[in-house]
């Protein structure tokens, strides 16, 4: 009884207890127990503790299916019975050893037999967690935590824990097959412990361990089975026995293990299982690090494409790379990286991609492990390409609510790519897959080393991969002469000058055409599929349409294959005006051969819609085109195109921008001159002109009133008008001009008189104070002599119009609006109440010749004006010009600024 009070008091040493079992003492060994208190008193002590593990397990087991019956929180409940299993197994782990407890049966006198009360506490163990699975699939998790804590004790019960498992996974893969949804999420966890114990060094383990997989796998099977809809399988494989051959199949046969577990485990499972091993890799005990490495990597080879949470594994092995492993860890680890870019090359190097920039020497080693093999080499590149797509330093727009892969704010991925791409290229492996992806790698790179030179502007420091990678490409691909022309040319240092960038691009193109590079037809194909499709950036486009123009200069004659001219044709109205420019200057370059062109109808209607560009470069260089094209054109087609060019040249002569102007009416006045013989053909345009024309020979802009003059001589000669004598220099007057156009157009154009009356109104509201100047005095004479045409109701409205500019800020603006309003007012009151009178009236004035004399007396008038205000400061007002300007308009009318002059000296 003293013994049996010892062992249940405890005296022992307190640093020899183990937490958690209910017994507070027991001795480091029972070998230890029988040397310390004797043969009686390890006798007392066994049969004590036998007893009180005994009861402590029933009491358990009475909480823990107390708790299951209950309403507690699922989750809660299985935390509380997981803590209960595991007091019970520490419980049942620090029992004696069965060969122990037949010593104590032998000479133990009481009545209890302490051999069947040892398998009591184990059937009671036992039965606790068959209960457990029977009611819920779910706490198949308590055997992964088990696995977990026999692995952490080296006790000799690991055999007979293992028995206790392998039979409940044998009684849940029986009542699983009843069952219409399978919740074991612990299965991957619990397959990758068990594989591991099917190579331990003890045998029995072993087969134990090979059993538990056998029937973990088939419940795992009937999961997968639910999982994707196919009918039930009662085992994993053909077999005559199910207990003795598929269970040797998986003892210390790693590869079969490998799979089977990949064969029937779903995917989230099979992720589960990966994960558990990986994390094993960074175990202390080498043996078990090892032993998981060699069932990762087996796992791997044959199912790697069911893993899921690629980048969460990748993102983990690249830290604990980072960190202080083992030679053969990293290895092993570098392996996963290689198996899992096999069939998911994109999850991998998307997430290789996103680390800063430059990469460190542990994101090299996976580089190379992820590019390592040639079979994978080419979707590699293809996720590359992907990747360089994107541009440096562009922030993700969240009102477009885009996703993009980088977790980064900026996107720094293509930079990344850039220089993985350094690293990579120079592979053999990687040789047949870069000539595959020559032409798409070459304008990638283009548009990265475009896109670096602009964030170069604001990260000085960094390295320029892009231009490298370029180069490494040209070198891999056995262009080394190219490089080396450029290099000679100091090309490549210029790449980081934004300013210089396309010209650098004309000259890669130039020089690879100057060698006759052999992957012409590749890239050339490649370029058109680009331009068809459409790059996505508007700068893009630039640097597409450059290098195709390149190409296409040095190995084509003109004119270009029509598919080819289409790409112009359709570039010509880019939303990028350099596109546009480029396209147009192209299109020019095709003059002498224009009439071999086979749609240059096409072509010259694509160059009429730059006209209406807001650029006005794009403007200017479609207005130099189309006269170079119209220049070498034959006179059939231009005849048939002539009223439409002529026609899209009218909305240009009232341009804001003077060269713009000036360049319109000059091409007018060529385009009459060259369609002469077509006169008949383009009436209607002129007349449609002719008020601009007549306006804006007032410009302050030279070359704007040389243009007009200059065309008004063209359209005078073709009408047989006596206008040219008051367009000299000597002679010029713009009242006189303006008289002797109007005189001229009664004579001979007189219907055209209505429609110039309305054209001139629309003047009158012009911010221009030489246009209101010249519009109110054309007006007045096309009025005076159109009288008998107008109708009460339209002389009206011009009475309204001139009545607003009755209040313009210019006093000779309202100087001669008053001439006009009162000639109006003369107009209206001529006219006859009678509508039979004023048809009569209008007859007999068909019939009646009048001539014009001048009304305003322009130059009087306008040095009235400048004696009440001073001569340099109207003469400067007369257009709202600076000093300077003020004399280059001076120039153009010297006769009449010195007839003013006489006039204020006589006055």
């Amino acid at each position: 009884m003293v013994l049996r009070e010892l062992a249940i008091g405890g005296r022992a040493d307190p640093g020899q207890q183990r937490a958690g079992a209910s017994l507070t003492v027991t001795v480091v060994s029972w070998e230890v127990a029988e040397t310390v208190y004797g043969a009686e008193g390890r006798e007392e002590y066994v049969t004590a503790y036998l007893l009180d593990a005994y009861s402590g397990l029933l009491s358990k087991q009475a909480m823990i299916l107390a708790m299951n019956s209950s309403f507690v929180d699922p989750l809660l409940q299985f935390e509380f019975q997981l803590t209960l299993v595991e007091s019970s197994f520490k419980l049942v782990i620090a029992m004696p050893s069965l060969n122990e407890v037949k010593k104590v049966k032998n000479c133990s006198n009481d009545q209890e037999d302490p051999e069947v009360l040892y398998e009591n506490i184990l059937n009671v163990f036992e039965d606790t967690l068959l209960i457990l699975v029977s009611k819920d699939l779910y706490k198949l998790q308590i055997l992964k935590d088990m696995a977990v804590w026999m692995s952490n004790d080296s006790s000799y019960l690991q055999e007979r824990i293992m028995v206790i498992i392998s039979r409940v996974l044998s009684f849940a893969s029986r009542k699983v097959k009843s069952y219409t949804s399978v919740d074991a999420p612990c299965l991957g966890d619990l397959a990758a412990e068990l594989s591991l114990l099917c190579s331990h060094s003890d045998l029995a383990i072993t087969q134990q361990a090979s059993l538990g997989m056998y029937h973990l796998l088939c419940i795992a099977k009937c999961q997968n089975d639910l999982y994707t809809n196919k009918p039930r399988s009662s085992s994993i494989m053909p077999s005559p026995s199910e207990l003795d051959f598929l269970p040797k199949v998986l003892q210390r046969d790693k590869t079969k293990i490998a799979q089977h577990v990949g064969q029937s485990l779903i995917p989230s499972l099979l992720t589960d299982f990966v994960w558990n091993l990986l994390m094993k890799l960074s175990k202390t005990n080498h043996k078990t690090a090892s032993e998981a490495a060699s069932m990762l990597k087996l796992t791997l080879e044959y199912h790697a494409d069911k893993v899921t949470m690629v980048s969460k594994i990748v993102d983990t092995i690249y830290k604990k790379l980072r960190g202080n492993s083992t030679h053969i860890m990293n290895h092993a680890m570098l392996r996963v990286v290689t198996l899992l870019t096999r069939t998911s090359p994109k999850k991998v190097i998307f997430q290789l991609m996103d680390y800063p920039v430059p990469a460190d020497n542990t994101l090299i080693l996976m580089w190379h492990a992820a590019g390592s093999e040639v079979s994978v080499a080419p979707h590699v590149l293809k996720t590359f390409l992907l990747i360089l797509k994107g541009k440096p330093g562009e922030t993700q727009d969240s009102s477009t609510g885009g996703r993009r892969l980088s977790l980064d704010a900026t996107n720094m991925m293509p930079v990344a790519a850039s220089q993985a791409l350094c690293t990579l290229l120079p592979l053999s492996s990687y040789r047949k897959a870069v000539a595959q992806f020559f032409p798409q790698l070459l304008m990638a790179l283009m548009l990265q080393v475009f896109y670096s030179s602009e964030l170069r502007l604001t990260t000085k420091d960094k390295p320029f991969f892009a231009r490298d990678a370029l180069r490494i490409l040209l070198k891999c691909s056995g262009l080394q002469e190219v490089d080396t022309a450029l290099q000679n040319m100091d090309c490549w240092s210029q790449f980081s000058e934004v300013l210089f960038h396309h010209r650098r691009v004309h000259f890669v193109a130039k020089a690879l055409s100057n060698y006759r590079f052999p992957q012409f037809p590749e890239t050339l194909h490649y370029l058109y599929k680009l331009s068809v499709e459409g790059p996505r950036r508007s700068e893009d486009s630039v640097i597409t349409a450059i290098f195709l123009t390149e190409l296409l200069n040095n190995f084509f004659k003109s004119p270009f294959p029509e598919e080819f001219l289409v790409l112009f044709r359709n570039w010509v109205n880019d939303s990028n005006p350099s596109v546009s420019k480029l396209s147009l200057q192209k299109i020019a370059s095709l003059a002498p051969v224009v009439n071999e062109i086979e749609n240059i109808y096409s072509l010259i209607l694509s160059t009429l819609d730059a006209f209406l560009s807001k650029e006005k470069t794009v403007v200017i260089q479609a207005l130099i085109t189309l006269r170079k094209l119209l220049g070498k054109l034959d006179k059939v087609t231009y005849s048939s195109l002539c009223i439409r060019i002529a026609s899209s040249y009218c909305p240009l002569m009232d341009h804001n921008y003077g060269g713009i102007r000036s360049m319109a009416i000059w091409h007018f006045g060529e385009l009459l001159k060259d369609m002469n013989q077509y006169m008949w053909l383009l009436t209607d345009v002129v007349f449609q002109s002719l008020v601009p024309l007549i306006l804006y020979l007032e410009d302050a802009e030279l070359r704007v009133f040389r243009a007009c003059r200059y065309t008004l001589e063209i359209c005078s000669s073709q009408l047989n008008w006596s206008t040219s004598y008051w367009l000299k220099d000597k002679n010029y007057n713009f009242e006189m001009v303006v008289l002797n156009i109007c005189n001229n157009l009664y004579i001979s154009h007189w219907n055209y008189l209505t429609d110039l009356i309305s054209d001139t109104l629309g003047f009158l509201g012009s911010s221009r104070t030489y246009l209101r100047r010249g519009s109110i005095i054309l007006i007045g004479y096309l009025a005076k002599l159109g009288s008998h045409l107008l109708l009460r109701a339209e002389i009206e409205v011009m009475i309204e119009a001139t009545d607003r500019v009755l209040r313009d800020e210019d006093p000779l603006i309202r100087e001669l609006a008053k001439i006009t309003h009162k000639l109006f007012k003369e107009i209206i009151h001529g006219l006859t109440s009678s509508g039979v009178k004023e048809t009569f009236q209008r007859v007999f004035n068909f019939f009646y010749f009048k001539k014009l004399k001048l009304i305003y007396h322009y130059d009087e008038t306008y040095s009235r004006i400048a004696s009440l205000k001073g001569v340099n400061d109207a003469k400067r007002s007369k257009e709202g010009l600076t000093k300077e300007d003020h004399e280059d308009f001076l120039s153009k009318n010297v006769k009449s600024y010195n007839a003013l002059e006489q006039i204020s000296e006589e006055r």
